[in-house]
């Protein structure tokens, strides 16, 4: 099979597109073939950075980045019992450990893995996994019905599954962007809309019970 190889930190140059043997799944593995996957800012900075690129991955050279994936399986392991051949799935895997989602097919735990619904592409259940978990695990144990929670960028990868959960959850939603995301953002189901760009949110927002700040900096 083919993949991409990263033999050393720095430029995307430094990923070579390869011929590797392709991987057999353990026991509570499935083998996936891979249709799709996503690429994060942390793959990014892991790629472009020697000492995170240690920092994550040791002295292991070369390697295979990526997590984010989805794909049909087409291997089970021997003691899998969710998944069948065929089945279309998608999963963060082994984040931040050696997911090696750069690869025409990759080996995943099962437990990692969950099933598309029909009515989901294969880009979109790729791009969702980092960016939705990121969102679900910072607001799901912190915000009740009822809270009144700001959530920064909310037309971002991050931002824009947090104003969904946040909602679904019952709080209270102020969300900012630019004004061309606008209508996007109150279409996620934002109470209000706040324009970064002509608008200090620190001078219109108060009794905040929360607040999800994916940008950093001056903003924090």
């Amino acid at each position: 099979m083919q993949a991409y190889l990263l033999h050393k930190a720095g430029g995307i140059e430094n990923l070579i597109l390869s011929e590797i043997e392709r991987p057999a799944p353990k026991a509570d593995e499935v083998l996936i073939e891979t249709k799709a996957i996503s690429i994060n800012p942390v793959d990014v900075k892991i790629r472009e950075l020697p000492d995170l690129l240690d920092m994550v991955y040791g002295t292991d050279r070369p390697l295979i980045l990526g997590w984010d994936i989805a794909g049909v399986v087409t291997a089970i392991g021997q003691d899998v019992t969710d998944f069948k051949e065929g089945d279309a799935v998608f999963g963060l895997v082994n984040f931040p450990g050696h997911g090696n989602a750069y690869a025409e097919y990759v080996t995943a735990p099962a437990e990692q893995l969950a099933k598309i619904p029909a009515s989901i592409s294969f880009e979109a259940a790729a791009a969702t996994t980092l960016a939705a978990l990121t969102a679900l695990q910072a607001l799901e144990p912190r915000i009740k019905a009822g809270d009144k929670v700001l959530i920064h960028a909310g037309s971002g990868g991050v931002g824009h599954f947090a104003i969904q959960i946040a909602k679904h959850l019952g709080a209270y939603v102020i969300s900012t962007s630019s004004a061309d995301n606008r209508d996007f953002v109150l279409s996620l189901g934002a109470d209000e809309h706040i324009d970064y760009e002509t608008q200090d949110f620190e001078k219109i927002v108060s009794d905040l019970d929360f607040v999800l700040d994916a940008i950093g900096g001056g903003v924090l």
